[in-house]
């Protein structure tokens, strides 16, 4: 037989579990840029304000940080380099949806089942690989359309749009490969984003230097996120970086193959750490075994959040230096309060930032009720003297106060950083985490929404990240499509207040936290009366 047999039909598996998430973040991610036109013509309708823009930019630390180096003024080059951070959001989809589709699969045992069948060796991670390289390049079908459909050139939206694109292959092809060399899915998870991370740091380092004396310019050329930022949509439209980005994921695609021929089903390269023979007398409760289960996610979250909000509390600064000595500038954010009230408001919309990617957290670390579930943790547990609400409760301690955590560090960072290089930490500290936390209860709600369908839905749970791409939607775009306040509205988001800088309204908060609390509780009584398990 050979060893990708079966390989079309797991594909077809794959596009119909997620019928509803993968189309939802390939809409998301390539309708994103239009909001992006939309205001750049709003700020700058002219050359010459387009012009004063890119001089001022060009050598801003912060935001070449941010989307990279910025080669020209034309319109769509402002908008490519402004959506200079979606390669990585496509990055890091990818290999989400490659290992859920590979390591995840093993993990649950449903990968040995499908292999007891007239499948191939090869055929659930070819699956895997082929669906996600063809959501990555539909969603660059999809942007470079909408592009061309706002009036810019086609040959620079192509462009653009396989800048996403080939992205989406580079990490795919490394979450294949993760997926090879650990037994665990969140271990996968883990060696795939770590390198995203250092790919996007080195990103970084490099286009600083570049600005600068160009010590470490060569740095770029090491991550795929520096390749295609070469390829200079509507500039110099190159395509011999999309090229080498093809080249570098079918090699990495062949390795990840080579791997699989090596390992068992169900093993990992790497040799699993061995647990203790016996439980210690701290997993003896609910709550404790949920620490154990959801420690190292929290872990990595708390770092992730604060290497971010270190980040970009330093790049605070540098978002003041934009409007200093440019009078047309000046004018532009003038209704933002100079200054002082562009960099308020870059705090208070990166804290909108934190605000959604923590909503991510919440609904993952809900969602891990789900994973004991299916793969028949939970019924032993529950088995015992261990009811469902202390069971389903442990795990709600962590996708309720972890964001809390996670949020409270992420502002803590950027107002210790921001504070440091303006000289009065003692005032923005408490403003940026101020502006972090008053997010949770929009984030609770996310939460609250996966506990009702855990318990309503439990086969359809996945499907609450749809809750999560449509306030994505609506926040980052939904202005600019022209949707109605009531539709965007639906976001829990839009209610919060604008902190540092914006009136603090208590109501809206009360609301939110009390919905949540409604619908936690609905969620909590449908488990308590639903079968366990349902798979």
């Amino acid at each position: 037989m050979n060893t990708l047999t079966g390989t079309v039909r797991l594909a077809r598996l794959i596009l119909r579990r997620d019928r509803v998430l993968l189309p939802l973040w390939v809409l998301l991610l390539g309708l994103i840029p239009l909001s992006y036109v939309a205001s750049f013509n709003e700020l700058f309708p002219t050359e010459a304000g387009r012009h004063g823009y890119f001089a001022a930019s060009e050598h801003n630390a912060a935001f070449v940080a941010l989307y990279g180096r910025l080669f020209g003024s034309s319109l769509g080059e402002l908008v490519a380099w402004r959506a200079g951070f979606l390669p990585v959001a496509v990055g890091l989809l990818s290999i989400l949806t490659v290992v859920r589709h590979t390591r995840t699969e093993e993990e649950s045992g449903r990968r040995e089942l499908l292999g007891s069948t007239v499948t191939g060796r090869h055929a659930g991670l070819a699956a895997a690989l082929v669906t996600t390289f063809a959501a990555t390049l539909a969603l660059g079908a999809i942007l470079a359309v909408g592009m061309i459909a706002q009036g810019l050139p086609a040959a620079g939206s192509w462009a653009f749009g396989m800048e996403l694109t080939a992205s989406g292959w580079v990490f795919a092809a490394v979450g294949g490969v993760a997926a090879q060399l650990t037994s665990s899915a969140g271990g996968a998870r883990g060696i795939a984003i770590i390198t995203l991370g250092a790919a996007y740091v080195l990103r970084v380092v490099g286009d600083i230097s570049g600005i600068g004396d160009g010590t470490l310019a060569w740095l770029t050329w090491l991550t795929p996120f520096g390749w295609v930022q070469r390829m200079v949509p509507y500039g110099g439209d190159h395509w011999w970086p999309a090229l080498l980005a093809a080249l570098v994921s079918a090699v990495l695609a062949a390795t990840a193959v080579l791997l699989s021929a090596r390992r068992d089903v169900g093993a990992g390269l790497l040799p699993p750490r061995l647990g203790p023979a016996s439980a210690t007398p701290g997993l003896r409760s609910p709550l404790a075994l949920a620490w154990r289960l959801h420690r190292g996610l929290l872990a990595g979250w708390l770092a992730g959040f604060a290497v971010l909000g270190v980040v970009l509390g330093y790049l605070a600064a540098g978002v003041g230096d934009l409007v200093r000595d440019n009078r047309q500038l000046n004018q532009v954010f003038a209704n933002l309060g100079g200054a002082s009230g562009l960099i308020d408001s870059y705090i208070a919309s990166i804290m909108g930032l934190f605000g959604l990617i923590a909503g991510g957290y919440a609904i993952q670390a809900t969602l891990r009720a789900r994973v004991e579930e299916t793969n028949g943790h939970a019924e032993p547990v529950l088995g015992t003297g261990v009811g469902r609400v202390a069971w389903l409760g442990g795990h709600l301690t962590f996708s309720l106060l972890g964001p809390a955590a996670v949020l409270a560090v992420a502002g803590a960072a950027v107002g210790l950083t921001h504070g440091l290089n303006t000289g009065d930490v003692g005032r923005e500290l408490p403003r940026a985490v101020a502006g972090a936390l008053v997010q949770l209860p929009a984030v609770w709600i996310l939460s609250a929404v996966t506990i009702v369908m855990f318990g309503l839905l439990p086969r359809l749970a996945a499907v609450s990240w749809g809750a999560l791409v449509i306030c994505l939607l609506f926040g980052l775009v939904g202005s600019a499509l022209g949707l109605d306040d009531r539709v965007l509205e639906v976001s829990p988001f839009t209610h919060l207040p604008k902190i540092p800088g914006g009136q603090v309204t208590v109501a809206p908060l009360i609301w939110l936290t009390a919905i949540a609390a409604a619908l936690t509780a609905a969620g909590l009584t449908a488990f308590r009366r639903r079968d366990v398990p349902v798979t």
